[in-house]
């Protein structure tokens, strides 16, 4: 026996049908519109959101089409593209919370205040850290200086020798010629020939202590006011001499007989043996 026909639908039912179609694809249209206008209201702040609020719309529009195929008012094919429609949905949603939970996160970092090296600016309190360390006061001129840079003796104070008359007067320092000579002290200084000394540089001090430097080559200061360290002159052979060398004296300011050098810069803290 041959299975009975389904009967078929009256235009009355038709005409329901499409209506019922029509008012679906309407309520599909306007969700679609919905859970748009919601995504761009949603993306600015759509990290605090999360992946709940995707999942719940993903899970609105199934439960929709899901109510609608069990009534039997959606043919199969409306409902195959009602399902496509909602994946597009759930995938652009995924890509909106990709993309915005990046936004999100720059301007996040936008609002946090530059460290470092950070957006190419330097912060105005490590600029002012830097000019505190970098602005120092330069450091302070030596009170009293050797006057020469190396330091060893020849001949000392007192010594006895066929080169003067006496005892020699002061302290010798076996240097090459050229080096330069240098102020101990503040003062003024003057210049002179003299048969026996060569060449000399008079360095007179406040208190009107003498110091005397003899066998120079030439001078760089012949007259004017100098400070300790200031190269003044240079050294040489001249006068009595027999080979270059700096002849040094330190001569009261009485005027009385020169006196030894050595504990003069001992007493001031220089060695210059």
């Amino acid at each position: 026996m041959a299975p009975e026909a389904a009967p078929r639908p009256t235009r009355a039912e038709l005409r329901v049908a499409a209506r019922e179609q029509s008012r679906a694809q309407r309520r599909d249209a306007a969700k679609a519109a919905t859970r748009t206008a919601l995504l761009r209201v949603a993306l600015p702040s759509v990290a605090a959101l999360g992946v709940a609020a995707a999942a719940a719309v993903t899970v609105h529009g199934e439960a929709d089409q899901q109510r609608a195929q069990a009534a039997g008012r959606i043919p199969e094919q409306t409902a195959a593209a009602g399902a496509a429609d909602n994946a597009q949905a759930t995938q652009a949603a995924q890509q909106a919370l990709a993309s915005g939970g990046g936004a999100q996160a720059s301007r996040g970092d936008a609002r946090q205040p530059l460290t470092g090296t950070q957006g190419g600016a330097d912060p105005a309190g490590q600029q002012a850290a830097q000019v505190t360390t970098t602005d120092q006061a330069p450091p302070e001129r030596p009170r009293i200086a050797m006057p020469v840079a190396q330091h060893g003796l020849g001949e000392v104070f007192g010594a006895a020798g066929t080169h003067w008359s006496k005892r020699h007067t002061g302290i010798d320092f076996p240097v090459d010629g050229g080096t330069a000579v240098m102020a101990v002290t503040d003062g003024t200084v003057r210049t002179q020939w003299n048969p026996s000394y060569g060449y000399m540089t008079i360095l007179k001090m406040a208190d009107g202590t003498e110091a005397w430097y003899c066998h120079l080559r030439s001078y760089k200061i012949r007259k004017g006011t100098v400070k300790a360290g200031d190269v003044i002159a240079f050294v040489g052979s001249s006068g009595n001499s027999t080979g270059p060398h700096l002849h040094f004296e330190i001569r009261p300011a009485d005027g009385g007989a020169p006196v030894d050098p050595l504990p003069w810069f001992l007493a001031q803290g220089l060695d210059p043996r």
